[in-house]
């Protein structure tokens, strides 16, 4: 099969990936909060930034080196971070994790992720990040940051978006629990889906493999949360000052909306900012990441980092036009995933490659940041 013929677009990976996860999997994986506008507005404000395209270039040798915090990536997007990966795809995070070292892209492992760091260190070569929700407990926190580092994991992404359990009220009608409870419903569904019930039936029910160690069984815990809500806290910038001190690898502040924030977390030590809205699936009237994208960018001199609502190549390079030093996408990996395992995932790297070719070649531009020289005037 000729993936590139039949599913050139990461779209096209998404459509198949509905049609093959069941329906409580996929709500949990495509879903935002609320009406959903706020990843309304995220897709809308990416496409509405338009590019210059040029003539007379000559040739075009595209050139995807980025150096990000010191360390040289071979293409300029990695893998954000996606929670409870194990529930869309069998050993989702060793797929992912292998596929990052071969690619030579950051991966992006989830404290809530189904496997944990030591699980992954043979697998992540020197592309492994580790996403934190802040524990209240320092000790907790300490435990995790010493597991993550031992593990190899070498940069720190504290995630300062989610302060409280937003309502997902999708995955509410999906009666997604965690743990999974296995009702007649959820059953009846997985037999909808024998390819994903075969992928799994080796691996079990997923779990937060990482925080098994840590929990503690709450009875007012919301059925739709999971037990990652109770090792977490709101963190106050006296947080991100003791972080500072514990952790001495690359530290990222995931979640900054605000060209304030992100001087703040300039001068409190930050080695990057990465500037997202969580994909909308936190809060429903949040603005577009690519509206205040050029704010962060003009407030501080730290690499900024971006996602939420990229969908392709060309959303790379509008967002690397507007400022980022840097793109992730998490979903994207996911739809891969679902719709055809390790070779869907890496299908998806293959897209977002030769779609920033095609759209540098039209730009007559050689490496992604020049993408900045193309913005309508009225535009930078």
């Amino acid at each position: 099969m000729d993936l590139d013929l039949l599913y050139p677009e990461v779209a096209d990976l998404r459509r198949r990936a509905r049609r093959r996860l069941p329906h409580f999997a996929w709500e949990y994986l495509d879903s935002a909060t609320g009406d959903e506008s706020t990843r309304a507005r995220n897709e809308a404000a990416l496409d509405a930034v338009t590019l210059n395209t040029a003539i007379f270039g000559g040739k075009i040798e595209p050139d995807f080196t980025t150096t990000l915090m010191g360390r040289e990536q071979a293409l300029p997007f990695g893998m954000a971070p996606v929670g409870m990966s194990g529930l869309i795809w069998r050993n989702a995070e060793p797929i992912l994790a292998r596929l990052a070292d071969e690619t030579g892209i950051p991966y992006g492992l989830s404290t809530v992720a189904t496997r944990t760091p030591e699980e992954l260190a043979q697998h992540i070569g020197n592309q492994g990040w580790f996403q934190l929700y802040p524990p209240g407990d320092g000790e907790i926190r300490r435990d995790l940051l010493k597991r993550a580092k031992d593990s190899g994991f070498h940069t720190l992404i504290l995630t300062v978006d989610v302060p409280v359990a937003s309502r997902r009220e999708r995955q509410r009608r999906a009666r997604l629990s965690n743990p999974m409870r296995i009702t007649p419903r959820v059953l009846a569904e997985v037999a909808m889906r024998p390819a994903w019930a075969l992928a799994m039936s080796t691996n079990g029910i997923p779990k937060l493999a990482t925080l098994e160690k840590y929990a503690k069984v709450d009875a007012n815990l919301p059925s739709t949360a999971h037990v990652g809500y109770l090792l977490r806290t709101a963190p106050d910038w006296g947080y991100l000052d003791v972080l500072r001190t514990e952790w001495d690898g690359k530290l990222v502040v995931k979640g900054v909306t605000d060209a304030a924030d992100a001087k703040a977390c300039e001068k409190a030590g930050a080695d990057a900012v990465w500037v997202t809205n969580h994909s909308g699936r936190q809060f429903a009237a949040g603005r577009a990441t690519a509206d205040f994208l050029p704010e962060v960018r003009a407030a501080t001199k730290l690499p900024v980092i971006f996602d939420s609502g990229v969908r392709s190549g060309t959303d790379i390079l509008r967002a690397i036009a507007l400022g980022a030093d840097f793109v992730m996408l998490g979903k994207a990996f996911h739809y891969g995933l679902a719709a055809f395992g390790a070779k869907g995932a890496a299908h998806v790297v293959h897209i977002l490659r030769e779609q920033m070719i095609a759209d540098m070649g039209q730009m007559g531009i050689s490496k992604p940041v020049q993408a900045r020289d193309r913005l309508p005037s009225l535009a930078k």
